[in-house]
């Protein structure tokens, strides 16, 4: 799916701003029809942004169920005869959309856009109304998935329920990214797939178009950040040859822009697109994770869209001091646990050369318990993994182009160490090689390396661990040797490169003692550098993500502190301790790289 963006022949409507917002509290407006006429009795709410924190009303922070959202736009006079198509970002969890109370769109999945043919709802020169059904109720046939507990007996009111859930972040609700409205010619470029290599200095840009119409002629042009010219091209597809490339590196990127046009029977551009691509190569070679051929050692953290206030709603200036705090960090990678992010995050590490691992939202597909089935019927059933198929389809087709995506993840923790886990995640990684043969691929293990019985079908061994926190805890001494002992386990039973992707302790900022103990900013210190000095004398350790890199809100539970307190940073995004521990680390990392004289 392309991104909406101006061109020669395409201009874009953004409708970010205040809406109008009703919480659907008995969950009947889709059976009123609430959309054939505008909202009643509603409150401001601003897109995008998680519409739960504000308000100072609880019920409106804990609705389960329907919200609904309506605002007005325009389309010109101008645009009428093109195609004029809404597109929204994500909307989580289910959407229904309206446009002048005409049915345009339905979707399943949060982190995913979606998009729809308006052309002949809208009045031209006129007012239109888009209106928008949002749920976020998670069953087991939803990414992430969850169940509505409801209680019966005599302690609960009647018909009381709460909306469960396996992952430990807040689940947000509401519009989280922009929804805009653009217009293309009718004859349109649907789609653009780049992939790249390099030959002996060479860069080998190999493109595919789609367009609207089978047989319709092409032509492009490769530009590099100075404006000129490279390389060009005619047709549908083919490869573009640029002597003496400059390659995106990490932390060193460097982006040409790919113009795309189709051309019209006068010769004339009918439709124009343009996109930033990055040359470069990524595979897995032994125990190493080559980038443009060279040993890459991934420096990073796991992370969340979550900040005050807004939630999980697109937040430029959060999005823009959190790359700034990894380049001060010494950080190159990061993993956009446990979902997809913005595609605007995703445009800024093309741009900065951050590493990224891309993310389905397949996370809580377990319950840390060894014994309770998974993958059962009325569970992670064969719908679940339609859906699953169908996210990873979806994520695939908008991310395929950024040079900063290196891998995918298909799963987050999931019940890996159960026999029925084989077929299920066969399929998916069969489907993600379909999908792109380009990326290598992983799962992020929570089972044992002696239990796990699906990392054969992956290219790289991610591993979540926290010992001495929520096994042995307080138990630094057995850190060490715990560490080593599994991960020694995952090379001797795979023999595949292994990044730790998940470790940490929380620490609540300005809680001090020593010697250490949980919760303090020096245990987590000591956590770390145990952590870290055996990933420093294990060879095959390609990598060291710590959770997290900052604080992020969960659901309420005796576990957490007003939410996940395992940020190095604050939510507010101010470092504590184990911040500048790791700054110095990997400052020193970045001058003696781990491989470096072997």
């Amino acid at each position: 799916m392309l991104y909406p963006k101006d061109t020669q022949t395409r201009e874009v409507k953004d409708l970010s701003g205040i809406w109008r917002f009703k919480v659907d509290r008995h969950n009947t407006g889709r059976a009123d029809m609430w959309h054939m006429q505008p909202l009643q009795d509603t409150i401001p709410m601003p897109v995008p942004a998680s519409y739960n924190d504000m308000t100072q009303d609880a019920s409106i922070r804990d609705h389960i169920g329907d919200v609904w959202y309506e605002t007005f736009f325009r389309i010109p006079r101008s645009w009428s005869g093109d195609r004029i198509m809404l597109r929204v970002g994500s909307a989580c969890h289910h959407a229904v959309v309206w446009v002048n109370g005409r049915q345009a769109a339905e979707h399943k999945g949060g982190f995913l856009p979606f998009e729809a043919d308006i052309s002949e709802a809208v009045e031209y020169g006129m007012e239109n109304r888009v209106t928008i059904v949002v749920n976020n109720v998670l069953t087991w046939q939803t990414l992430p998935p969850g169940r509505i507990k409801t209680f019966d007996d005599a302690k609960h009111p009647e018909g009381y329920r709460i909306q469960e859930y396996f992952h430990d972040f807040y689940n947000y609700a509401g519009l989280h990214r922009p929804v805009k409205v653009y217009r293309t010619p009718a004859a349109h470029i649907r789609d653009v797939t780049v992939t790249t290599d390099v030959q002996d200095g060479t860069g080998l840009v190999t493109y595919r178009t789609e367009a609207s119409e089978a047989g319709a002629a092409v032509r492009v042009r490769l530009v590099d950040e100075e404006g000129r010219m490279v390389a060009s091209g005619t047709g549908a597809q083919g490869t573009l040859r640029v002597e003496n490339a400059r390659l995106w590196k990490p932390l060193q990127a460097y982006l040409y822009t790919l113009h795309v046009e189709l051309v019209g029977d006068d010769g004339e551009t009918a439709d124009h697109y343009m996109l930033d691509i990055g040359i470069r190569t990524v595979r897995v070679e032994g125990s190493r994770f080559l980038i443009n051929g060279e040993p890459f050692y991934f420096k990073g953290f796991g992370k969340h869209e979550d900040s005050d206030i807004k939630g999980k709603g697109l937040d430029y200036a959060v999005n823009v001091k959190d790359f700034n705090l990894l380049k001060w960090i010494g950080a190159n990678s990061f993993r956009t646990s446990h979902y997809p992010y913005a595609e605007e995050i995703l445009d800024l590490a093309d741009r900065e050369g951050i590493v990224v691992i891309g993310e389905v939202p397949a996370v809580g597909f377990t319950f840390f318990n060894y014994n309770d089935k998974v993958y059962t019927p009325d569970q992670a059933n064969d719908e679940t993994l339609a859906h699953h198929l169908d996210v990873l389809n979806d994520m695939i087709a908008r991310d395929k182009n950024h040079p900063s995506i290196v891998m995918w993840s298909v799963a987050n923790e999931a019940a890996t160490f159960q026999e029925e886990a084989v077929p299920y995640f066969r399929k998916v990684a069969e489907t993600a090689r379909v999908l792109d043969a380009t990326r290598p691929l992983t799962l992020v293990q929570w089972a044992l390396p002696d239990k796990c019985q699906v990392a054969q079908f992956f290219d790289v061994v991610c591993v979540n661990r926290y010992y001495s926190w929520y096994a042995d805890p307080g138990c630094l001494d057995l850190v060490e040797h715990q560490v080593e002992w599994e991960l020694s386990g995952w090379h001797r039973n795979f023999n595949k490169p292994v990044i730790m992707s998940e470790y940490g302790a929380d620490a609540i900022a300005g809680f001090h003692q020593d010697p250490p103990v949980m919760f303090t900013e020096e245990y987590q210190c000591e956590m770390l550098q145990r952590y870290h000095n055996v990933f420093d004398r294990l060879d095959y350790v390609i990598g060291e993500h710590v959770w997290a890199f900052a604080d992020f809100a969960t659901k309420q539970g005796t576990t957490r502190i007003n939410g996940n307190k395992k940020g190095v940073f604050t939510r507010q995004r101010q470092p504590k301790a184990a911040a500048h521990m790791l700054r110095r680390r990997w400052e020193q990392m970045a001058v003696t790289p781990k491989w470096s004289g072997r």
